[in-house]
């Protein structure tokens, strides 16, 4: 036998909207994703909503529920209290398409800018090698879905748009510092970070570290070395003394 589930879920499309109530029977071990399918199926068959793995693996279910960033694939029932009302709205950071689905073509634009891993010659028998400890952290980078949660809960960009043009996010500082930390890559990207990507815009809140369904240290392991390594390059006065007198030569 099935619960009765209070939900209300934001339908509308890029002129506005308003939250709908919605009443469904949901089962045990049930996740929200598996109660918006349900509404989708007996009540609301245009609700649009995007997802594809219901596994938490591919990044699409993502929405703010109760005003937090989650995937809705991942976020049991069970989780809420019996009495609780889940309020399920699309990504606050990005445009509304319809519903649930917003449009995070800004993230696709972001990753264009940012120069692909350019490794150096291979060795003498044709292999490159890298110590263990390099392989391991690259490895928690590349961990990262694309859900774009961190990026929605950045607030350098949830309450600033007018900051996106200037400003990657925490997703692309993440492969910026995969990229420049890789000990096979050529490629230097610190000057890119603190130009276009705007790396100093970002404040150490670690929100983003905190709705990440993968666990990755997004502001630990990455933005914090990263932007440690940009001000070494660009505002060590040492570093500058020795750049003035090397141009003065």
């Amino acid at each position: 036998m099935g619960n009765q589930l209070s939900m209300r879920l934001w339908r509308g499309d890029r002129e506005g909207g308003a939250l709908q109530d919605f009443t469904v029977e949901v089962e045990e071990g049930e996740v929200v994703l598996d109660a918006i399918h349900r509404v989708q199926a007996t009540q609301a068959g245009d609700l649009a909503v995007r997802w594809n793995c219901k596994a938490g693996k591919c990044g699409s279910c993502s929405a703010e529920i109760n005003g937090r960033s989650r995937l809705m694939c991942m976020t049991r029932l069970s989780d809420f209290g019996p009495q609780d009302v889940i309020t399920v709205t699309p990504l606050r950071a990005f445009p509304v398409v319809r519903d649930l689905v917003t449009d995070v073509s800004y993230n696709y634009a972001k990753a264009r800018e940012l120069p692909a891993f350019a490794p150096t010659p291979p060795d003498a028998d044709g292999k490159r090698r890298m110590m263990q400890a390099d392989v391991e952290r690259g490895q928690e980078f590349r961990k990262c879905i694309e859900c774009f949660l961190c990026q929605n809960t950045c607030h350098v960009i949830r309450d600033h748009e007018e900051n996106k043009p200037a400003f990657a996010g925490p997703r692309f500082f993440l492969r910026y510092a995969e990229l420049d930390m890789h000990p096979l890559d050529t490629h230097d990207r610190r000057e890119l970070a603190q130009s276009a990507a705007g790396i100093g815009l970002f404040n150490i809140t670690k929100c983003c570290t905190e709705v990440c369904p993968e666990d990755i240290h997004i502001t630990d392991n990455a933005i914090i070395p990263l932007k440690e390594r940009v001000v070494d390059d660009f505002y060590d006065p040492v570093r500058k003394l020795i750049q003035i007198f090397v141009r003065k030569k």
